[in-house]
């Protein structure tokens, strides 16, 4: 089963694809899910900025950042800090991972780790979804009415998932590479962040 999440901005770039279970792991902790999506959303941000969005403690998001920074997700935002007192971080250049749990077939432990993952990142999905449901009264009109859900039950080989998958993410993609030239241009009114979440998996009544 593959997991692909990409928070990119700034334009097509590799999938960093995680085979080494030590970085895997970095992401059994929900608080560093939370923060790498936090970071590539605004860009660039010191551990007090994304502790008040998170709403955890200074030091404690300070010792997750340097956890992922130690694995190559982020990285020091040299050039950033006007006087040197705090240390800024940004999303590394491979800002987007994906993983595979056939990669792990055969290492019970590294199986664990990735069904863990999986658990982890479907959880901070299904919490934003909720977070939107909560609160899209409040949103205008014109974005409740684009806001979407879809199911769609299909007959399929496991050959012709993995290709609805690949056309799924084309797909995604492209409208991302849209968004992406619009705001180089300066079309940013009416522009916000949009979540696309995309599952394909086999079930037996």
């Amino acid at each position: 089963m593959p997991d692909s999440t990409d928070d990119r901005r700034d334009g097509p770039d590799p999938k960093r694809r995680i085979t080494d279970l030590a970085a895997l792991k970095v992401f059994t902790h929900p608080l560093r899910i939370e923060l790498w999506r936090a970071l590539n959303v605004v860009r660039t941000a010191t551990a007090s900025q994304l502790a008040e969005q998170v709403d955890e403690a200074v030091s404690l998001v300070s010792y997750h950042l340097r956890k992922m920074a130690e694995h190559g997700f982020i990285e020091e935002a040299a050039g950033e800090s006007s006087d040197g007192r705090e240390r800024w971080w940004r999303p590394s250049e491979e800002n987007s991972f994906t993983f595979r749990t056939a990669d792990f077939d055969g290492n019970p432990e590294g199986a664990a780790v990735a069904a863990a993952v999986l658990r982890q990142l479907l959880a901070t999905r299904y919490a934003r979804y909720t977070a939107y449901l909560d609160e899209a009264g409040s949103w205008p009109t014109a974005w409740s009415d684009a806001a979407f859900t879809s199911e769609f039950l299909s007959r399929l080989t496991s050959a012709e998932l993995q290709q609805a998958e690949r056309e799924f993410t084309d797909l995604a993609e492209r409208w991302k590479e849209h968004g992406r030239q619009a705001e180089a241009a300066g079309n940013t009114e009416g522009r916000e962040h949009v979540a696309l979440h995309v599952y394909g998996f086999p079930f037996r009544p």
